[in-house]
């Protein structure tokens, strides 16, 4: 509406005395764009071949991704970057990565992000971890890809 308020206000009237005829032109100011931005998937993962893939999907999504290499980075990057969710691998070797998922749930600047850990099915221990420190869902590694959106749409909700 704005903009067509403006249009109507670079209305000229010209006349050509010559023909006696009335000339309008319109002059539309130039556009103007628009910053839209997606939203933000934070994600930690070690293993290359899920990660790359999850990466890629989550950009199907359209999702902008950041991805992180220590799960340390989860908390300082979840905190400055207005993160629409964090996945997370569990399997780790830089970090413990359910005790970032607890900072991140202590933090009251990160506790509403939605977090969806992941973790291979034989690591029971790890998942149960995930869950006592605060994260939305915890999955397994072969769920995680085939029902990355549904999983999405529920921790958003």
């Amino acid at each position: 509406m704005e903009s067509l308020l403006c249009a109507f206000a670079l209305v000229s009237n010209r006349i050509d005395r010559d023909n006696q005829r009335n000339y309008f032109a319109i002059r539309f100011p130039p556009p103007q764009t628009l910053l839209v931005t997606s939203p933000l998937a934070l994600v930690f993962y070690e293993d290359l071949m899920p990660g790359t893939q999850l990466v890629n999907r989550l950009q199907d999504l359209k999702y902008r991704v950041q991805a992180v290499s220590d799960p340390a980075q989860l908390t300082t990057h979840a905190a400055e970057a207005g993160t629409m969710f964090i996945l997370a691998d569990l399997a780790s070797k830089r970090g413990n990565v359910c005790e970032t998922i607890a900072k991140l749930r202590a933090d009251k600047a990160t506790a509403h992000i939605p977090i969806i850990a992941f973790a291979d099915e034989a690591e029971e221990s790890l998942q149960a971890a995930a869950r006592a420190a605060g994260a939305t869902n915890v999955v397994t590694d072969a769920a995680i890809l085939s029902h990355l959106q549904q999983l999405i749409e529920q921790a958003l909700q």
